[in-house]
């Protein structure tokens, strides 16, 4: 319990830090570069992110979740992950010229094959990470990314003032990459230990292999809307798109990401007992809940007032796509807690069986959406995070007894409390905006006060035990878990 509470503040802080530094720097770039400059670099994204899948293969999931791991294991790891960076970087160089005369835009040529390095050097790494999460060591991976963040941020916000334009965010992305290798053997000192052994290799495949199969549908369709709107329409709007996806996305991932890194090696851990693991797992979701859904509905609700505030006029039609990303990325962390549980049973074929599923319904709403435009398409997006939960959430309970139902009471009263809190600050933010203060420093102020008052208020009224047990878990005091 004590290895779970250290692991999970040092993963908060590093995901919370490094998100927020990222945020902010990006936030300042996203001023001086203007939309274009991040349409370009959101074109090559799935590429780039598609690579990142094969060069891991799902090895990391299968380290973290075999018990019996050796060295022999650790190394061949190492040795393919390595390969297949290699190889993948050499597909993408040549590519290049296609990619750009795709997207009729000569300048990626360069970009590709520059930014494509990242994908070797983050190769270098990926065993180093996967024997931390097993240590549960995540104050070592907390003090590389931050450095990392820092100065990679500052190259960026460097190059941009010198006028280098989308090189600096190309350069941001090798720097941070290049450093987190450095750093983590510099903190953590790690060689492969022997050869490439077949039988390590025939092991973490198996189980990889139906990750990375689910991984690349699950990340082709994740960058899919920026290759559609890059072709459809033009490098700007890729840039408003992406602009809104990552600000809705960044905070539902790295709450997701903090629980997910701790619960995934400790449910493995607690597996066979089941009380324990379904007192645990609802408990994660209730947590995962309470955070991100007011966060994701505050963020919805303050889309136009944040983005003419911090980014200014020329990103403002990125606001109303920001509004309906945030209620669609609301159920990020409760997706990902279920695809957790899955792979803690070893059921790694279930896994890709609802990718294939969830992405064929994705590709009918494009199919839908695409003639009706970019807020037609976040639309189908929005509408497609709800039948997931109720896809996830019914395979869920085929291999435990956390059925849908079960899920639902646990997170409904936590639902009612964001919805009725997000409507009234609207209400009352519209009425004061429209009658009497038309400054979007007022709507924001009045937004980031008021949901929060009525939120904390209606949670300690109607899921009292849960307001309590996070107490506990802030102030490491030991609990007996609740569910209802």
């Amino acid at each position: 319990m004590k290895s779970t509470a250290n692991g999970l503040k040092w993963s908060a802080i590093e995901r919370l830090a490094t998100q927020a530094i990222q945020l902010i720097v990006m936030l300042f770039l996203a001023r001086l570069l203007g939309p274009n400059v991040f349409g370009l670099v959101g074109m090559l994204a799935v590429f780039i992110a598609v690579s990142q899948v094969f060069t891991d293969s799902g090895f990391t999931a299968a380290l973290v979740r075999y018990t019996e791991r050796t060295e022999s294991d650790f190394s061949t790891a190492f040795y393919f992950n390595i390969f297949v960076g290699l190889f993948c970087y050499l597909i993408l160089f040549f590519a290049a010229p296609s990619v750009a005369k795709f997207y009729e835009q000569p300048e990626l040529v360069n970009l590709m094959r520059v930014l494509a390095l990242n994908i070797v050097i983050n190769s270098f790494a990926i065993v180093q990470r996967a024997k931390l999460t097993i240590a549960m060591d995540f104050k070592t991976q907390a003090k590389a990314s931050l450095l990392s963040v820092v100065i990679s941020s500052g190259v960026a916000l460097y190059m941009a003032e010198l006028d280098y334009g989308v090189w600096a965010l190309v350069g941001q992305a090798l720097s941070n990459a290049l450093l987190l290798v450095i750093l983590l053997n510099v903190f953590h000192p790690w060689l492969p230990k022997t050869g490439f052994s077949k039988n390590s290799f025939n092991y973490l495949f198996g189980f990889g292999s139906k990750l990375l199969a689910a991984s690349l549908i699950d990340t082709v369709f994740k960058n899919i809307y920026q290759i559609i709107i890059g072709k459809q329409f033009s490098a700007t709007q890729v840039g408003l798109f992406t602009q809104a996806n990552q600000l809705s996305l960044m905070p539902a991932m790295t709450m997701t990401t903090v629980i997910q890194r701790v619960t995934y090696p400790m449910l493995s851990n607690i597996q066979n007992d089941v009380n324990k693991f379904e007192d645990t797992y609802l408990l994660t979701l209730r947590l995962a809940a309470l955070v991100v859904f007011p966060l994701m509905a505050g963020l919805s609700i303050s889309a136009e007032p944040f983005i003419s505030i911090v980014l200014g006029s020329e990103w403002l039609p990125a606001a109303e796509l920001l509004s309906i990303l945030s209620l669609a990325f609301m159920l990020y962390p409760i997706h990902a807690i279920n695809l957790n549980l899955l792979q803690v049973k070893g059921r790694s074929d279930i896994f890709l069986k609802l990718e294939i599923i969830k992405k064929s319904l994705i590709t009918v709403m494009l199919v839908i959406t695409i003639p009706l435009g970019v807020k037609a398409m976040c639309i189908g997006l929005l509408i497609h995070s709800f039948i997931a939960f109720f896809i996830n959430s019914f395979y869920t309970g085929r291999f435990s007894r956390l059925k849908t139902t079960k899920q639902l009471a646990a997170l409904l009263p936590i639902w009612g409390c964001v919805l009725f809190s997000g409507l009234l600050t609207y209400i009352l933010s519209w009425y004061v905006v429209t009658n009497y203060i038309a400054n979007p420093t007022v709507h924001l102020a009045i937004n980031l006060t008021v949901m929060p008052l009525i939120y904390i208020g209606l949670i300690r009224w109607t899921a009292n035990d849960l307001y309590t047990q996070i107490l506990h878990v802030i102030f490491r005091k030991k609990v007996e878990l609740k569910n209802g």
